[in-house]
């Protein structure tokens, strides 16, 4: 299925953040840029890798008007435990959902049959709740944070600026591409 501006269904999950337990419907995600990081399990092995670099982007990412939602399967328990015993993970601000009832997890079809986890899927939703980019890695094939940011950023100024688009590995305050019949052939 093609998520491309599909928009995010209802939900109401149950998360840990930062030292508290809460609730997380899909009304928290409207009116700012949305991070929805799918990862297998807590207590793994490439999941804190992932979690812990874009934690160390967190501040970015929230400079750029967006909130991101780490999802699993695992309760909201086990985050928390897993943030109180591991230090990659303790130092992590934003909510981590938990998505026992696979509300988003079938939504966006993530759920691995064989394991019962869900696959590395990134998907990026504007403020209302549309999905505007998404990725899908296999178990044991980690993300680039930094890309994603990047791929956020893009997002955002195709968003502000439909006439241009952003050309591969394009940054803020690079030069971008506005379509037309003088550049076909010439790129």
């Amino acid at each position: 299925m093609n998520y491309i501006n599909k928009e995010l269904p209802e939900f109401d999950v149950d998360a840990y953040q930062a030292g508290e337990l809460k609730t997380v419907t899909k009304n928290d995600l409207l009116g700012k840029w949305s991070i929805i990081f799918f990862y297998p399990a807590d207590f793994s092995f490439v999941c804190p890798t992932e979690l812990s670099e874009l934690q160390d982007l967190y501040e970015e990412f929230k400079t750029a008007g967006a909130e991101i939602y780490s999802v699993s399967v695992d309760s909201q328990y086990s985050h928390m435990s897993w943030a109180e015993t591991t230090e990659t993970i303790g130092k992590i601000q934003y909510p981590m959902l938990s998505d026992q009832k696979h509300e988003l997890t079938d939504f966006f079809n993530m759920i691995d049959e064989t394991s019962g986890q869900d696959y590395r899927g990134v998907f990026i939703a504007d403020p209302k709740g549309i999905i505007k980019s998404y990725t899908v890695n296999a178990m044991g094939v980690g993300r680039n944070p930094k890309e994603i940011l990047r791929t956020l950023q893009a997002a955002q100024f195709v968003e502000e600026h439909g006439d241009n688009v952003c050309p591969a590995n394009w940054h803020p305050g690079e030069d971008t591409i506005k379509p037309s019949g003088d550049l076909v052939g010439k790129i």
